[in-house]
C-alpha cells in the first residue's frame, strides 16, 4: 500500500511552488517552513509532496525578493523555527502569479478539451 501511495503523490511543478507558498501565507498567516510544507500537502489532499531541498531554497529566494519576511520564533513544540509572513510586495506578486497561473491553466484546458472542427484538418 505504501508503494501505491507514494506513486500517487506528485512533485510540485516548477513555478507553482511560489504561488502555493504565497497563497498559503496569505490565507493562514505566518508559518514556519515545516508547517507550511505540511499544510500545502494537506490542502492538496496529500497529492503534492514538498521536501526540504525544494521548499527551503524557494523560501530563501522569496525572502531575497522581499515577497516574504522571516522572523525567528518558537514552534508548537517549543523548538527554534523561522516563521515566514507575506509582505506587501508578496501580495502584489501573489496577484501576478495567480493571473499567470489562470492564463496558463486556461490555455492547457484548450488542449485537453475537444478540438474544434475547423482545426481537425489532416496534416500532410
Amino acid at each position: 500500500m505504501k508503494k501505491k501511495l507514494d506513486s500517487d503523490k506528485a512533485d510540485v511543478l516548477q513555478g507553482t511552488l511560489t504561488l502555493l507558498v504565497l497563497r498559503t501565507l496569505d490565507v493562514l498567516g505566518p508559518m514556519h517552513g515545516y508547517g507550511l510544507a505540511r499544510r500545502i500537502e494537506q490542502i492538496s489532499g496529500e497529492l503534492l509532496q514538498l521536501n526540504q531541498g525544494t521548499l527551503y531554497p524557494a523560501l530563501l529566494r522569496m525572502e531575497q525578493e522581499q515577497w516574504i519576511a522571516a522572523k525567528w520564533g518558537a514552534s508548537e513544540k517549543h523548538r527554534k523555527a523561522k516563521f515566514y509572513s507575506l509582505t506587501a510586495a508578496g501580495r502584489k506578486q501573489l496577484a501576478k502569479e495567480t493571473g499567470d497561473w489562470q492564463r496558463i491553466s486556461s490555455t492547457i484546458e484548450r488542449f485537453l478539451g475537444p478540438i474544434p472542427e475547423g482545426l481537425r484538418e489532416e496534416l500532410p
